[in-house]
């Protein structure tokens, strides 16, 4: 990264689970930063010790940024950001939005339409990885973008990510991470199943991962999901079931735009659906195995 590119001020808002620790890495890497609250002011003002300016409005960000990171919960919180009263289309001045939230790919292709009218550019750049890796600055990143607009803001990215993948033009970023959250809330739908019918015939969880562990059905994502199962550790895997939940809709929204069938999607989405009616949204995803244990009467 050239020396001269930390010139540019940077914006971030969504200083959460994930969005904390990739904004303490842009200020590690030397990137003059604005930071905003929301609920929790907790990372704030570790944010703000640790060097970062605090602003009151999306408006005042954008007044003084280039480039604005956001990493909220989903389209319609990026929406509220970007065109609310006080948001960042209202400062009126061209700059670099970078969506890292998991937003419905028909709503940013749309929105990247209507700012680029305005001067703004809007890149898509979702995560995958965990809250640990947000602030060990190792996160995945599928970036989409024009080529130049996401050259100009790879040496951001670059300060919270260990690979980033350029997957297309704005949209296709929010659409690969649609698919890789399908995969791994489609392996914990399968884990939990496959758990609570093993209980019915006997089979201990130590068993069922004696067998899996090392095997050609091991991953990563099957290790966290076991720390919990097996461990009871609940920062496993630090990602709500009802936000697994939000993406499988938004997956379900693409196939319908797209006129596809997507059954396997739909059965993933409802093991989630029954989770949050039941008022489990707010548990982590490896729990989503106890719910599906104790709807079906097993420990």
């Amino acid at each position: 990264m050239e020396a001269s590119m930390t010139n540019v001020n940077v914006g971030f808002i969504g200083v959460g689970l994930m969005g904390q620790g990739m904004a303490a890495n842009i200020l590690k890497k030397g990137w003059p930063l604005s930071v905003m609250a929301h609920r929790n002011r907790a990372p704030v003002e570790a944010l703000v010790a640790a060097g970062a300016e605090e602003v009151k409005s999306p408006r005042e960000m954008a007044e003084r940024c280039e480039i604005i990171v956001l990493c909220v919960t989903g389209s319609p919180e990026v929406v509220s950001v970007v065109e609310g009263a006080d948001g960042i289309a209202a400062a009126g001045k061209p700059i670099t939005l970078v969506d890292c939230s998991t937003s419905d790919p028909s709503v940013t292709t749309k929105l990247a339409t209507d700012l680029a009218r305005k001067g703004i550019t809007l890149i898509d750049a979702p995560l995958s990885r965990t809250p640990a890796d947000a602030a060990a600055g190792t996160l995945d990143v599928m970036v989409g973008g024009a080529e130049d607009d996401v050259r100009r803001v790879w040496p951001v990215l670059e300060c919270f990510a260990g690979r980033i993948v350029h997957t297309g033009p704005t949209g296709t970023g929010h659409t690969m991470k649609l698919l890789n959250n399908f995969l791994s809330m489609g392996y914990a739908a399968l884990y939990s199943e496959a758990l609570m019918l093993g209980r019915k015939a006997g089979l201990t969880p130590e068993i069922f991962d004696s067998v899996v562990r090392g095997g050609r059905m091991d991953c990563p994502f099957y290790q966290t999901f076991f720390r919990w199962v097996l461990e009871r550790d609940p920062n496993a895997h630090k990602f709500a079931i009802r936000n697994g939940f939000k993406d499988m809709s938004y997956l379900a929204a693409f196939a319908n735009s797209a006129g596809a069938a997507n059954p396997i999607g739909a059965a993933v989405r409802n093991s989630f659906a029954q989770a949050v009616g039941a008022g489990r949204g707010e548990d982590y995803v490896p729990m989503l195995s106890d719910f599906i244990a104790e709807a079906n009467g097993v420990k």
